[in-house]
């Protein structure tokens, strides 16, 4: 594939959020219409290759990347949201951090039994919440068909946390 727009956007922050990181900062991609669109373009084409049925966008900047593919698709979009966030009946999922834990929730009804479930976010990292997601539709009796994010750091193995599944990132460091 030719390089995309974004992989020149992408900036790096040093010692962000505390010192000893490199942050790879996103928000460019998103300033910039062409390469925003030309990005979720090439999620939404992975996502119809997968045979998805619905779109799931992981809080927050899942919904971000998430929400333009859905409409590309015409197909639902569904959020798996943090903890306390969702309104109606739902069910909950817990994964690990570095230190302690966090947990995400679906509503009940969001995913209907048989649905083929293409999960997207920004970036994988370690792949505690992607796993975390796709517990969730598994549990409503929903599949992971695949999962598209925009970057993946794979020095952090986060793919390690998603055996089994087909992941399709843009970009890599």
């Amino acid at each position: 594939m030719a390089e995309i727009l974004a992989a020149r956007l992408i900036r790096d922050v040093p010692d962000f959020p505390k010192p000893g990181i490199l942050f790879k900062d996103i928000t460019p991609v998103l300033e910039n219409a062409a390469a925003f669109k030309e990005s979720t373009d090439l999620i939404a084409e992975d996502a119809r290759g997968k045979g998805a049925d619905v779109i799931v966008g992981i809080e927050s900047r899942g919904f971000v990347f998430g929400v333009p593919v859905a409409q590309a698709l015409g197909l639902p979009f569904v959020m798996a949201r943090k903890l306390g966030k969702l309104p109606y009946d739902r069910i909950t999922e817990e994964y690990a951090l570095e230190y302690g834990t966090n947990t995400v929730e679906m509503h009940i009804d969001s995913i209907k039994p048989g649905q083929k479930a293409y999960v997207v976010d920004d970036l994988l990292a370690t792949g505690g919440t992607a796993a975390a997601a796709a517990r969730l539709v598994e549990r409503l009796g929903g599949s992971v068909c695949g999962y598209g994010f925009l970057v993946e750091l794979s020095f952090l193995d986060g793919r390690q946390n998603l055996l089994g599944y087909p992941i399709f990132a843009l970009l890599e460091f």
